[in-house]
């Protein structure tokens, strides 16, 4: 089902360039641009080759600063872990060095939470290539990392990431999804659910509690990450955003003349 919605901007920042890395595709999009713009990438993909691949598709585009969404852990702005779908290298990597520009780097999944929040305590799932997850508590973000707990006879990850989807088949992922949803919201107990990913709109209905997302909400979170309000504050007021979504800052770079 296709999205005739115009894509997501924030006027309250700057012209950045946000780029949500996925298993399958890198995304790009312009802050205030109604054209988005990808690329494949895959479990041969390494950073050096994401930065590259940005570069050659940015053409006029003339961003001032960089969000970048990674399917893998972050701390302080880095990778800490390489992720499991692409190609080696992340952990690491100067984001910042490779754009040229102030770049904050942070999960995908947490990403596209920032861009779905509405307030109060949000549990955001991504059904993807696996299982992103990321909750927001009264403007505070805490990425997770629920994919990798034990599930059944693997992990949650295994049965509602696309491998599980390819194994078990649509009717049966489906009820694998209505279990993960209840049973973690039972644990963390949200007021919501935001489901995003590639693969949510593959589900014929929705849990109790749950909505679905928009793939294009990644591109509103890292707009977001550099928004300022009028209060002085981040997207999130209150409180501010956290060091975990915190990046390099460079000058100069992608898109200078």
């Amino acid at each position: 089902m296709s999205d005739s919605r115009p894509l997501p901007s924030d006027p309250a920042a700057p012209a950045v360039l946000a780029i949500d890395v996925g298993g399958t595709h890198v995304k790009m999009l312009l802050n205030g641009s109604q054209e988005r713009r990808r690329f494949a990438s895959g479990p041969a993909m390494t950073p050096q080759a994401m930065a590259a691949g940005v570069t050659e598709l940015l053409g006029g585009w003339r961003p001032t600063a960089v969000s970048v969404g990674v399917p893998a852990m972050i701390l302080a702005g880095r990778v800490v872990h390489e992720p499991v779908n692409l190609g080696p290298g992340w952990v690491g990597f100067d984001f910042g060095g490779a754009f040229g520009l102030p770049t904050r780097v942070v999960n995908d999944a947490a990403m596209q939470a920032l861009g779905s929040y509405e307030g109060g305590r949000m549990l955001f799932l991504g059904l993807g290539t696996g299982l992103g997850s990321a909750m927001i508590v009264d403007g505070i973000l805490e990425p997770m990392e629920l994919g990798h707990l034990p599930f059944r006879k693997a992990t949650y990850e295994d049965y509602v990431g696309q491998r599980g989807l390819d194994r078990l088949g649509t009717k049966r992922w489906r009820k694998a999804v209505q279990a993960t949803v209840e049973t973690l919201a039972a644990a963390l107990e949200p007021e919501y659910v935001v489901l995003g990913g590639g693969n949510a709109v593959r589900l014929a209905e929705l849990p109790d509690g749950a909505r679905l997302g928009r793939n294009a909400d990644a591109f509103l979170g890292g707009f977001r990450l550099w928004a300022e309000r009028p209060s002085g504050g981040s997207a999130l007021d209150p409180g501010s955003v956290p060091a975990a979504v915190a990046g390099d800052e460079r000058v100069g770079g992608l898109g200078a003349p």
